[in-house]
């Protein structure tokens, strides 16, 4: 479910058409960051070592649909196993804001503290304990969410505080970028 955009004023080989050629002297390696050059750092246990976590980048819409299914997953998980144990369903919960927020690619970091508590929501369903028919139903759920709304608050809180420091870092790297684009080249 990944997006991209393409904007014709970052497009690199039109950067390249825009701007004359550099002399030899003033020509940078690649990687480079004024007079010094950027090496990148090794990845401990290579490309896609053993232990990581793969680094999806959803969009807003499937960090959305990824909650919820991971929500409605862990609702039939906490029913078959935990026999209807809502603090299970909570604990269950944290995580799965967690990774939301942190597979949600930067653009849309906005949408994994909103989209969270709609999939605890919709992932309550199974385990929410209500009869009668939908409206029994219906107030299982709303019973759920509010005898049980500290998990759904620590699970927002923890996507909006990842998804701040993500965003932060985010910015953080933009300004370098942007300051390492202006320092002029000395020859």
């Amino acid at each position: 479910m990944e997006q991209y955009r393409v904007r014709s004023d970052h497009h690199p080989a039109q950067r390249r058409q825009q701007r004359p050629p550099a002399p030899p002297a003033q020509r940078r390696p690649p990687g480079a960051v004024g007079a010094a050059a950027v090496r990148p750092r090794p990845r401990p246990g290579g490309a896609g070592g053993p232990g990581r976590l793969p680094r999806p980048r959803l969009t807003g819409l499937g960090g959305g649909l990824f909650a919820c299914a991971a929500m409605v997953l862990a609702g039939g998980i906490d029913w078959l196993v935990f026999d209807v144990s809502l603090i299970a369903y909570g604990v269950l919960f944290l995580p799965v804001a967690a990774v939301t927020a942190l597979w949600v690619r930067p653009a849309d970091l906005i949408t994994a503290p909103v989209s969270v508590p709609i999939a605890f929501a919709v992932g309550v369903w199974p385990v929410a304990g209500g009869s009668g028919g939908f409206g029994g139903q219906v107030m299982g759920v709303v019973t759920a969410l509010s005898m049980h709304a500290g998990w759904l608050y620590a699970g927002t809180l923890v996507a909006a505080l990842i998804a701040l420091g993500r965003r932060a870092v985010w910015s953080s790297r933009r300004k370098l970028r942007t300051a390492a684009r202006r320092v002029p080249v000395q020859g």
